[in-house]
């Protein structure tokens, strides 16, 4: 089914070249992966950008549903329906899902799912955190327990002095043919070698650690660094840190997602802080000097002005969370509640009757 790219960029049909811009840059902000956003939603926005950013592609996306790259007016262009007739059975084609049905028949592309077939697996795990940690820079150790390097064979899935030689099946192409009968007919497909699984070579005498796989299960600590900044839900990239791939191939990547935990005073909103601070009566109608503490354990005074209201905001430029990857911090925001007290003394009873006769 054709990508609605004006949906991803939650735009209308009719939206000019700056709307589109601007659709396109406050989407990429939100889910670039470097900031903890979703790749695969990334990649969409870039694809519907560049499409409807240019005045040809976007006028053959409006046509047809989708773009042609070097299609010419008179050629068979794919996503059309074809209807081919032979004397004994119709058969109706969409040729906008014959990719990979020609990929597998005819070998167009086998190279590259060949080699990302052999990269390892990638590993996302949870980390939790305290708010004050996000205030500097953190490292940290987990310890995981994956596929990781052989160190009999340092990956090569050989014995130690073993040689590696061709393959006997493919003769060193990876790739053997193998006759498959459908309904276009029969055709020659072009498919991995399964004796050595598309490397076209192997070892004359496989590991008997990891078996010729040039991998093993076992435990491994990694040093995580996590920047300051970071929020709920965030991902930490860290490059070729997941399971290790066969035989030397690349490993996958490991994904940190960043749990924090509640705090019992302080309330993350983005980059800033809130907090809410009780006061009495007198305080808030006559002023006071209050000694606070801001996250990071700093103790300061916090000036009331006479006559301040319940609910009133107070802002503290640069006392919140840094900014991820970035200049400058957040700002901490106090929130003046009145403390109302469950039981008074008498003489407290007295001083109340007072105030109310004198209209406070």
């Amino acid at each position: 089914m054709p990508k609605d790219y004006y949906q991803i960029l939650g735009i209308k049909k009719d939206a000019g070249a700056e709307e589109i811009k601007k659709a396109y840059h406050q989407l990429a902000h939100k889910f670039h992966p470097d900031k903890g956003g979703d790749e695969q939603k990334f990649k969409e926005i870039n694809e519907a950008y560049r499409t409807l950013s240019d005045k040809d592609k976007r006028a053959q996306y409006d046509q047809f549903g989708q773009v042609f790259e070097g299609a010419g007016p008179n050629q068979t262009r794919p996503g059309w329906d074809f209807n081919w007739q032979s004397s004994n059975q119709d058969f109706d084609f969409d040729f906008g899902n014959l990719g990979d049905v020609f990929e597998e028949f005819f070998g167009f592309g086998s190279q590259a799912r060949r080699k990302d077939s052999k990269k390892g697996r990638n590993i996302e795990v949870a980390m939790q955190m305290s708010l004050e940690e996000t205030l500097k820079n953190q490292e940290k150790e987990i310890t995981l327990e994956k596929l990781v390097k052989c160190q009999r064979c340092q990956g090569s899935g050989g014995e130690p002095g073993s040689k590696i030689k061709e393959c006997f099946t493919c003769r060193g192409a990876g790739q053997v043919q193998q006759v498959k009968r459908t309904i276009l007919g029969s055709f020659n497909s072009i498919v991995s070698c399964p004796e050595c699984m598309g490397e076209g070579k192997k070892p004359e005498k496989p590991c008997h650690i990891c078996y010729g796989e040039g991998r093993i299960k076992d435990k491994e600590t990694i040093k995580i660094f996590i920047p300051a900044g970071v929020d709920q839900n965030q991902l930490i990239k860290v490059d070729q840190a997941g399971e290790q791939g066969k035989r030397g191939a690349k490993a996958g990547d490991l994904y940190i997602r960043i749990s924090l935990k509640d705090h019992p005073i302080f309330e993350r909103k983005g980059d800033d802080l809130l907090m809410k601070l009780l006061l009495n009566f007198s305080q808030l109608a006559a002023g006071d000097n209050v000694e606070i503490t801001d996250l990071s354990g700093k103790k300061f005074i916090l000036k009331i002005a006479p006559g301040s209201e319940p609910k009133k905001m107070l802002r503290l430029s640069g006392k919140g969370i840094p900014h991820f990857q970035g200049r400058g911090q957040g700002d901490l925001y106090v929130e003046l509640n009145l403390k109302i007290p469950k039981k008074l003394s008498q003489k407290q009873k007295e001083l109340l009757e007072k105030l109310r006769q004198e209209d406070l």
